[in-house]
């Protein structure tokens, strides 16, 4: 029973514990999503699209640059959220 209680309370702590490790790059971990977007999506969207993924991407990258997390993650999460709605279709439908 010590052993099966102690198996769980380490699981839920690498569990419970491993956000808080992925949040402290989080505007890594996004810019490294956008660039994997353009990679893998970059035949299926228009000019103007990836225009302005590579311009997100760019003014992100300089922010982390600068030391602005909270600017790179503003302007990441923004294009993340833009390239999933065009994904579903629901861009430009007005």
């Amino acid at each position: 029973m010590k052993r099966t209680a102690l198996t769980g309370l380490f699981l839920t702590a690498a569990l419970l514990g491993s956000p808080v490790f992925a949040a402290d790059d989080l505007c890594g971990a996004n810019l490294q999503t956008i660039k994997d977007a353009q990679a893998s999506s970059n035949t299926n969207m228009s000019a103007d699209a990836k225009r302005d993924l590579e311009k997100s991407y760019n003014e992100a990258a300089a922010a982390k640059a600068k030391g602005d997390e909270k600017t790179c993650i503003e302007l990441t999460t923004k294009q993340i959220t833009a390239l999933k709605n065009i994904g579903s279709g629901s861009e430009g439908a007005k």
